[in-house]
């Protein structure tokens, strides 16, 4: 687990602390602020279309071998970015780093079902989630000390010695399982370029979208080509996985009902979790005109009422349904943004603070047993494929919320004041929509086992 916890917190750091370093890499290489923010897009990109791949990878040749693989290829990575003198160079770097972390994030998931006993699994993935949040939080703030003191290089230089640890470590600890290679089942390249075509071509067509900078307007209609030609790969690619057994792109474990409901949860909490997230240094910082150390300090409420509350929820997994648990968390959520959309025109912090406090222990409750039920619903020879479509449901549902607030910007008729409130509103109706998914799963013929092992489903 120190190994799964080390190598899930540096992915979750790189994707963080690169933005206070924008305007220093920007100057250092002369480039404008619109190119160089393909110095995050390169990380993301990459992650985002080599999840599934790599999670099946993971189910046919081993976890432990696409994690260590995943973890040598981002600390050899890291060690490109230092190195690296130009933006062509860095963004290559960057991009050789979201496949490393790719290879990490898809198997995080199955490694942490394969070290706990199944009845301290929801124990093992609280405290995965606890460690991620903590990333999280950390990201500004490791970035900060950082710069404060040597240039942004060293960013990814930090990477260096921990990865090595980390490497030797796991590759003494980590836990083996019978791989499906051994049964005959094989990795299909055609399978990965579509998957990759497909989330790229969508993933390049959202970016498009949002307006970076009065340099970089939105441009729709390069973004409704890429959309559409996202599309059209995206039907080709689900046509030739509905005739395998175990798909790349995991659309059998689809049918069953718990995983369906469980992904739509995630989706539906993290568009949430996002809108609120780029919606409220709006609010502190521009409406209510809080300073930027008042808004920091409002701000951490939600986070640590999430490591506070995510121990909790791991306690009560198998003692309280998935399903109720976090519908719960998610009302909790709701009902926090929907008072921080009404709080007071002149609020004192503490008002601030417990609203805010109030979502973040609502999203500690509901992440847990969300991530519970989408591991454990799965069979246990497809745990890669669960948890690549775990990740792949987080990063939708941001994507969808970052896409959400910057079409909020582009009305005239709202007004750059309003929107903050507007997408608050939004981000608690999500949430509400979320948790009304959730409860759906007491339905399910699986709700009595808490979201456990579902019954192998069709064709595999």
């Amino acid at each position: 687990m120190a190994t799964v916890l080390c190598g899930i917190a540096m992915c979750v750091l790189d994707g963080t602390v690169m933005n206070l370093a924008l305007p220093g890499i920007a100057r250092d290489m002369h480039v404008g602020p619109a190119m160089v923010i393909w110095v995050v897009n390169a990380y993301q990109v990459a992650i985002l279309t080599l999840l599934l791949p790599l999670a099946r990878l993971g189910d046919l040749h081993g976890y432990r071998r696409v994690y260590l693989a995943g973890l040598a290829v981002f600390t050899l990575a890291s060690a490109a970015c230092v190195l690296s003198r130009s933006l062509p160079q860095l963004t290559a770097a960057r991009t050789l780093q979201g496949l490393g972390a790719a290879g990490m994030f898809a198997i995080n998931a199955a490694l942490v079902r394969a070290i706990y006993p199944r009845r301290q699994l929801g124990r093992g993935i609280a405290i995965n989630s606890t460690v991620v949040a903590i990333a999280s939080v950390a990201g500004p703030s490791v970035a900060a000390a950082v710069l404060s003191i040597a240039s942004w290089p060293w960013l990814f230089a930090i990477n260096l010695p921990l990865g090595m640890l980390v490497l030797v470590l796991g590759s003494r600890s980590l836990p083996r399982h019978a791989a499906g290679a051994g049964r005959g089942e094989r990795f299909s390249l055609p399978d990965a370029a579509l998957n990759v075509a497909m989330f790229g071509l969508l993933f390049l067509g959202v970016d498009r979208l949002v307006p970076r900078a009065a340099q970089a307007p939105a441009r729709p209609w390069t973004a409704a080509a890429l959309v559409a030609a996202g599309v059209a790969v995206g039907l080709l690619h689900v046509g030739r996985q509905r005739r395998q057994a175990a798909p790349m792109l995991p659309i059998d474990l689809l049918r069953i009902p718990v995983f369906r409901l469980s992904m739509g949860t995630s989706v539906a909490a993290f568009a949430a979790q996002m809108l609120a997230s780029i919606a409220l240094p709006f609010l502190l910082l521009q409406d209510l005109g809080r300073s930027p150390a008042d808004a920091g300090v409002v701000l951490t409420a939600w986070p640590i009422a999430t490591i506070v509350v995510a121990p909790l929820a791991g306690r009560l997994i198998g003692r309280v349904p998935d399903g109720l648990l976090a519908g719960i968390g998610l009302g909790a959520l709701a009902l926090g943004l929907l008072l921080m959309a009404l709080v007071p025109a002149d609020p004192t912090l503490l008002q601030m603070a417990w609203r805010l406090a109030l979502c973040g222990a609502g999203f500690g409750l509901f992440q847990s047993p969300n991530n519970h039920a989408i591991v454990t619903s799965s069979p246990v020879s497809r745990s890669g494929a669960a948890g690549g479509m775990l990740g792949t449901a987080r990063l939708t549902g941001q994507t969808v919320g970052a896409v959400g607030v910057a079409m909020l910007f582009g009305l005239p008729a709202l007004g750059a004041t309003r929107v903050p409130i507007v997408a608050l509103a939004i981000a608690a109706l999500c949430a509400l929509v979320a948790g009304a998914t959730s409860l759906l799963r007491l339905r399910s013929p699986l709700a009595g086992t808490h979201g456990g092992a579902a019954p192998t489903p069709p064709g595999t």
